[in-house]
């Protein structure tokens, strides 16, 4: 039987990203993520809630989450859910679940419109080159033209008053 885990999020930063390096040499990153979701429950009421997820990245991604970002910065990850089980110290058994980093992407930050240091828009992957540590990101590279648009079907010209 095929399984699929995949996790897309985007949220900010619960607190500052704390990088750690093993003796090995890998760079590991723990953060946490927040997000919020708003709805209207039954009787009319908005309601909101948050979701808090504990999030671990490696290598060079680590490094570039821990050099750009702080508390409360967005970021966009896409990752993996990962089961840690572990017993205390009075022989309790505990597990929660945490999301692997595979990709991530900086995201602007919210209120003053201004991109996160200079990596900002970028997106990386697991695997992929990144810069290194200090140095600041490439630019992004230059989009296609966009294709020109279609002619307009007739129904389409019919229908001015469209209520979204």
């Amino acid at each position: 039987m095929a399984s699929f885990n995949k996790v897309i999020m985007m949220g900010n930063l619960t607190r500052d990203p704390e990088l750690r390096v093993t003796p090995s040499g890998l760079s590991i990153c723990k953060l946490g993520l927040a997000m919020n979701r708003s709805y209207t429950k039954q009787d009319g009421t908005k309601q909101e809630e948050t979701t808090f997820v504990d999030v671990d990245g490696f290598g060079k991604q680590a490094e570039l989450i821990a050099q750009y970002l702080k508390r409360g910065d967005p970021i966009f990850i896409e990752g993996r859910l990962r089961l840690d089980q572990w017993e205390t110290n009075t022989g309790d058994r505990r597990s929660k679940l945490c999301v692997v980093l595979e990709n991530f992407q900086f995201v602007g930050r919210s209120g003053d419109g201004s991109d996160t240091g200079s990596a900002a828009g970028r997106s990386y992957a697991e695997g992929e080159p990144q810069p290194r540590t200090g140095a600041p990101a490439p630019p992004p590279a230059p989009a296609a033209p966009p294709p020109p648009p279609a002619p307009a079907a007739p129904e389409a010209e019919l229908d001015d008053d469209v209520p979204f």
